[in-house]
């Protein structure tokens, strides 16, 4: 008698495996200087390199080192990002913007986009004064917003 148990357990593995959350946040760098940096709770994921989020990704700051910022992209212009599958509903998904609300500041053009889904869907902000960006808290209409699972970042500098 052959027993099934294990390949059971084996298919089941796989097939969790294959349904987990997972996102990436690439970094195009046009700018000729500075080092993209992805920082989250304190702690710098990444230079410049893609990173790969097996599972929601909350609360993260993106922004150029361009000799002047610190850890949490004082002085420089950040990207905002909370990149999660919608599983609690409409409106519980994704959320990335961009935010100049002091003591962050203008450096340099920045831009994002999803993709993977909500292609297309992203903000550009490339002057101190655009209306893309955060400027004070209650601008929220600034938001961009993605309700697809497994959504992927691109975010741009100049």
């Amino acid at each position: 008698m052959v027993n099934v148990i294990p390949t059971f357990f084996a298919i089941a593995i796989a097939v969790v495996a294959t349904k987990a959350e997972r996102h990436v946040i690439h970094f195009t760098n046009r700018c000729g200087r500075g080092t993209p940096t992805l920082v989250r709770a304190g702690k710098i994921l990444s230079t410049g390199a893609d990173y790969v989020s097996n599972g929601p990704f909350v609360s993260g700051i993106a922004y150029l080192q361009t000799g002047n910022c610190l850890l949490n992209g004082e002085h420089c212009g950040t990207v905002e990002m909370t990149l999660q599958n919608p599983v609690h509903g409409p409106g519980s998904g994704s959320s990335t913007d961009i935010s100049l609300i002091p003591p962050l500041a203008y450096n340099v053009p920045i831009g994002f986009g999803y993709y993977g889904g909500c292609d297309g869907a992203g903000a550009l902000c490339n002057n101190a004064n655009c209306k893309t960006a955060f400027h004070v808290p209650t601008d929220t209409f600034v938001q961009v917003a993605c309700q697809q699972n497994d959504v992927n970042l691109a975010i741009t500098f100049c």
